[in-house]
């Protein structure tokens, strides 16, 4: 099948825009393409109907990818939620309501407990989830091992 010929149709553009001019250039090199040959494509996509994206656009693909992360983030909070609530919801079916959960002395000390959590939870956050707990233990360094477990002798138990 024979290519159509396009008679060749010479237009003489003087630009002063340097930023034209440097967008230009660009896309010359990008393409590897004689400057001439740059300018008609760049008339040409101006002269379609829809814009189409170009592929090579550092700003479009730096949004896309921050879309991605957005939409794979709120997937993961919501199982996040979600398991907190099943959570939740076995907690209080397994534990019955006593009347010490009113006692105000419990209650702020409950609160102290969560508090220091958070406390925690949120440094965790600051310092990009770098902890020793977070990495498995060097065995070289005692200060990273796992504690001793817990004796019941402080409690008067043997």
């Amino acid at each position: 099948m024979a290519r159509k010929t396009v008679p060749t149709v010479r237009v003489q553009v003087y630009l002063n825009d340097p930023r034209i001019i440097g967008g230009l250039n660009r896309e010359a090199r990008t393409a590897r393409v004689p400057l001439s040959q740059a300018a008609g494509r760049a008339i040409a996509r101006g002269l379609q109907r829809s814009l189409p994206a170009d592929p090579d656009d550092r700003l479009l693909r730096l949004e896309r990818a921050l879309r991605d992360h957005m939409r794979v983030m709120s997937r993961d909070m919501q199982i996040i939620q979600e398991l907190q609530l099943e959570n939740a919801r076995a907690l209080f079916l397994r534990l019955p309501d006593a009347i010490e959960d009113e006692n105000p002395v419990l209650v702020a000390a409950v609160e102290h407990r969560l508090e220091r959590l958070l406390d925690a939870a949120a440094a965790r956050i600051v310092a990009g989830g770098t902890t020793p707990r977070d990495r498995d233990p060097d065995p070289d360094r005692p200060e990273e091992r796992a504690p001793e477990p817990r004796s019941f002798q402080a409690s008067g138990r043997r």
